[in-house]
């Protein structure tokens, strides 16, 4: 049972903002989640950018709570870095904002927090790391690439069943500016307008 305004938020988004040319890039990850869902297998997806600071988060947490919205199981989704910063508070800021229930698990440079999209449901947990860092799975998962520099910076991801580049324009570039939450809330929708679409062809 997702919170009703994480419920409103996802059934607000609409896939015309999606090129024909983003389906193309978004159709290897819808193929591979539909492999695992028909051999009833589990789904791990790790979602991957340079510092582990923004997209890799905000595309973690709406793929968990987008496969709890269209009731596909098995999909445990994560998120890793080229090397670990701290999750951005704007990030978090712009997950609060679409509904996300948000508690600080443990302070310092880099804050631990339980991200909550449901009340019954597991919280995503939110923390920088690297991709390859204990808490990720080691085999066995989708490697999905959200900026450009890591995907070129990382040709190689150990583990990985599958490397699938799908990256997103860094809101970082926004930061100190008039522009930041908004900048960052419609990244955030953006990913989850798509991430939308590719659970939406799961059957």
């Amino acid at each position: 049972m997702l919170y009703q305004n994480i419920k409103n938020q996802i059934e607000d988004l609409n896939f015309n903002s999606i090129s024909a040319e983003r389906k193309t890039t978004l159709q290897p990850l819808v193929d591979y989640i539909k492999g695992k869902v028909d051999e009833n297998q589990i789904i791990n997806l790790n979602f991957i950018c340079t510092h582990n600071s923004r997209r890799s988060h905000l595309s973690q947490v709406w793929a968990q709570t987008l496969a709890h919205y269209f009731n596909i199981k098995n999909v445990f989704t994560y998120s890793g870095g080229t090397e670990a910063t701290a999750l951005f508070p704007s990030a978090a800021k712009a997950l609060e904002s679409s509904g996300f229930k948000i508690e600080t698990l443990s302070n310092g440079a880099n804050p631990v927090y339980a991200i909550k999209f449901s009340e019954i449901a597991h919280p995503v947990i939110g923390f920088s790391k690297t991709f390859d860092a204990p808490f990720n799975p080691s085999k066995t998962f989708a490697a999905i690439m959200t900026c450009s520099s890591a995907d070129k910076g990382c040709p190689f991801i150990a583990g990985a069943e599958k490397r699938i580049p799908i990256t997103f324009e860094d809101p970082k570039a926004f930061d100190n500016t008039p522009q930041q939450a908004e900048k960052y809330l419609e990244r955030s929708l953006q990913i989850a307008t798509e991430l939308k679409y590719v659970f939406s062809k799961i059957k």
